[in-house]
């Protein structure tokens, strides 16, 4: 395989703090390469040094000659007053300068120009360029090439982005969390393209999902050094464990063997005389060694819901629109104690509003929502924090509560309490307006916590977290005694902890769908199949045969569940049901027969009632 990029001795650091320290790697030609590290240690930061926006401190940075590279930023800048059409033909473009250059030759008129321009043309693929970006923005559901930039969503601008990187064909592809943003129709078509791609790619993401299904090679970024592993993102996180009981048992050996050495160096220095010095040498790297700290500091959730009663809310008759867009419609629902949902839906449809309408943030049109007293909302919004920027972390904190008091009984200070989401005395002491992403998000979610809510609604919470810590509020959430609402877009999150999802569809309708995402994924390719197998309407097939609208619908997901759930539910019965047979026939004497005699009607009621459901499914399949 070619080398595409070589990185050697690569050394960083921010004052006293050391990101990453002489660390060396390749990336060839077709590897599909995942960064993964805590927030903090330097992922983007090591994107920003290979795309020439930071200097290293030391090291070195080598690309194949004429390499073409393209990057998908985190957050993509665009010129001011730009058009989708523009954003895609930028300046600094080949193809927007091979295309410059041809109708500056014909606006020239010189026949030996225009001949130039033409091959031009034809080497770079350029005559269809306009007809291939409208078919990959179409793709990417961006319809009219006149849009300003400035008018559009964070996603959307994403979206354009994305379209921009793909049109100019690179050899490798630069991304900075290229999922944030997008909704989940979008990312799958990304992970689609990426997957069927040959090119090759260095990114950062947490999405899970998305470095398993894309990445062949994962690179870990942990105590100022890399580790690669070649795989994708489970078999890292097995080689990792791995790793780790490895390091930890030869530290442990390491320890034992400084103890005895320790001993042998505080005798008196006579005692001494004539050893070996490199048995001095020896035992100070063994001090050295047994300095690393393999003990993980990781945010720390410990708090508990406060309690909340059986009554929780009910939507009755929502209606909300904005002008011809219709968000709600009619919309009645009774949340369940200790329900955990999930909202997914294509961006726009209205999720975050329907969050905010239950709320009381935004007034609805009609209907109203009946809130239980014990209910205690604890929102994270994707807006991010409503803080002061130019407070300190410590400050904002302790405006909130100069007193955190968690679970009912335990006592915390501001301080304190911030040293659970990872925030050290010093990073207390840090304006808001230098935070990191990630830290704004754990500030964030102190924030929330702090008043120990039992109904936690969550507005696309994963956007800047890091693996880890993704995994920690997973474990939380999944252990939370209260409710939640979650909008994500990440779909491994959502696998983890919701019971249902409301799929919005736009236009006011929600679907209501038993399972998580995954679950919802396979009814719906299901059903995509279904579909597509059917005969247009009105048609006919054989001669003697019916028009398909004629025959017994297919069954629906749903339906398909209940019947392998009756299918279980008769072989149970029966079985009791000729357990009671043999008994009654046994001829032996049963003290309890009254209840048993009660129970063998009701068990020949339920059969009868089970079957027939039974066979009005059956006859559907």
């Amino acid at each position: 395989m070619a080398s595409y990029l070589q990185i050697e001795n690569l050394t960083k650091s921010y004052g006293d703090r050391v990101l990453f320290a002489d660390i060396t790697f390749g990336v060839n030609e077709g590897e599909k390469i995942g960064i993964i590290a805590k927030n903090g240690t330097g992922k983007s930061t090591l994107l920003n040094i290979i795309s020439g926006k930071e200097s290293p401190d030391s090291g070195k940075i080598t690309f194949r000659n004429d390499l073409r590279v393209s990057i998908l930023e985190q957050m993509p800048n665009f010129a001011d007053n730009a058009t989708v059409i523009d954003a895609c033909m930028h300046d600094d473009s080949k193809m927007a300068h091979t295309i410059s250059q041809y109708e500056q030759a014909l606006s020239i008129g010189d026949s030996d120009i225009i001949n130039n321009a033409i091959q031009q043309m034809d080497a770079a693929g350029a005559w269809d360029y306009e007809d291939r970006l409208k078919q990959l923005l179409t793709q990417l559901k961006i319809t009219d090439l006149n849009t300003p930039i400035a008018q559009m969503s964070g996603g959307q601008r994403k979206r354009v982005a994305l379209a921009r990187v793909i049109l100019e064909e690179p050899e490798l592809i630069i991304l900075d969390e290229p999922t944030n943003h997008l909704d989940i129709e979008i990312i799958e078509w990304l992970e689609d393209y990426l997957k069927r791609s040959r090119v090759t790619l260095l990114m950062v993401t947490h999405d899970r999902y998305f470095l398993d299904r894309i990445c062949n090679k994962i690179i870990e970024i942990d105590n100022q050094q890399i580790y690669s592993y070649d795989g994708n993102y489970d078999y890292y996180l097995r080689r990792r464990r791995e790793r780790i009981e490895a390091m930890a048992a030869e530290l442990a050996k390491v320890k034992n063997t400084l103890r005895r050495e320790q001993e042998w160096m505080s005798r008196q220095p006579q005692a001494r005389a004539g050893k070996a010095k490199y048995r001095i040498d020896s035992f100070y790297d063994l001090k050295e060694r047994s300095r690393v700290n393999l003990k993980e500091e990781n945010v720390y959730l410990d708090v508990k819901s406060s309690y909340i009663g059986s009554k929780i809310f009910e939507a009755v008759g929502i209606s909300k629109r904005f002008g011809e867009k219709v968000i709600l419609d009619d919309f009645t629902y009774t949340f369940a104690r200790y329900e955990k949902l999930g909202i997914i839906g294509h961006n726009g449809a209205g999720k975050s509003t329907f969050i905010k309408l239950l709320q009381g943030l935004i007034p609805t049109d009609s209907g109203e929502w009946n809130v239980g007293e014990t209910v205690k909302f604890g929102y994270y919004s994707q807006d991010g924090i409503a803080f002061d920027e130019n407070k300190r972390v410590i400050d904002a904190i302790t405006e909130i509560a100069e007193d955190v008091v968690i679970n009912g009984d335990r006592h915390y200070s501001p301080m304190q309490f911030l040293q659970h989401f990872l925030f050290s005395p010093a990073d207390q002491q840090k304006y808001i307006h230098t935070l990191s992403g990630g830290e704004r998000c754990r500030l964030h979610l102190a924030s929330v916590l702090m008043r120990s809510p039992n109904f936690l609604i969550l507005d696309e919470p994963t956007n800047d977290l890091d693996i880890v810590t993704l995994g920690i509020l997973e474990d939380y959430l999944c252990s939370f005694k209260g409710c939640v609402i979650v909008i994500s877009h990440d779909r491994y999150f959502l696998d983890n902890i919701v019971d249902h999802l409301f799929v919005f569809e736009g236009n006011g309708e929600i679907k209501d769908f038993p399972g998580n995402y995954s679950d919802y994924r396979s009814w719906a390719t299901e059903r995509a199949k279904m579909q597509s197998n059917e005969s247009p309407k009105g048609a006919t097939t054989a001669t003697n045969e019916k028009p398909r609208t004629d025959r017994p619908a297919k069954l629906t997901y749903k339906e398909k569940k209940e019947l392998e759930q009756l299918t279980a539910d008769l072989e149970l019965l029966n079985a009791e049901k000729d357990s009671l047979d043999a008994l009654f026939n046994s001829g032996s004497e049963i003290p309890d027969i009254i209840e048993k005699s009660a129970r063998y009607n009701e068990l020949k009621e339920l059969i009868d009632e089970k079957e027939f459901r039974w066979l009005e499914l059956s006859e559907k399949e």
